[in-house]
């Protein structure tokens, strides 16, 4: 089984909205994890917190995230973003569209200087992303 990489988001009090707002976006299987199911609330205020939340959906997308307890410096959106990127244009146009919803927009979703479409936002739970939707399907492209 080869190794992946998959973006683990970090959220304060939230994760299960946005875990289920992404869902929403990408479809799939979403687990979730309360800290209180494995006994890992240091803080009884934080047992319902989301302690590890999974989401599978179809193509190949895999992410997950979690409550940052109490005890934990938080800051979002500030140190990394979610890259998507392919040659489905349909796909990707819809998950740029479902994200959108309540973000605050950096590059709109339009041609880029590499040939490809390209944008930038924030969404609504302060997380960053990129979408890249490359060229024709006969063409490489290093972005995709």
């Amino acid at each position: 089984m080869p190794t992946s990489l998959n973006p683990y988001l970090g959220f304060r009090d939230n994760a299960r909205e946005a875990m289920e707002f992404y869902q929403t976006v990408f479809g799939g299987e979403l687990t979730m994890s309360r800290y209180a199911d494995f006994g890992m609330n240091e803080d009884p205020s934080e047992a319902d917190k989301i302690m590890h939340a999974q989401l599978v959906a179809p193509g190949g997308l895999v992410f997950m995230g979690a409550d940052t307890p109490n005890s934990m410096a938080y800051t979002p959106g500030s140190n990394f973003s979610v890259s998507l990127s392919g040659r489905d244009v349909d796909e990707l146009t819809g998950f740029w569209q479902k994200l959108s919803d309540g973000a605050d927009i950096y590059v709109p979703l339009e041609m880029a200087p590499w040939g490809d479409s390209f944008g930038q936002l924030r969404d609504r739970f302060g997380v960053s992303w990129m979408v890249n939707i490359g060229g024709s399907p006969t063409e490489p492209t290093p972005h995709s």
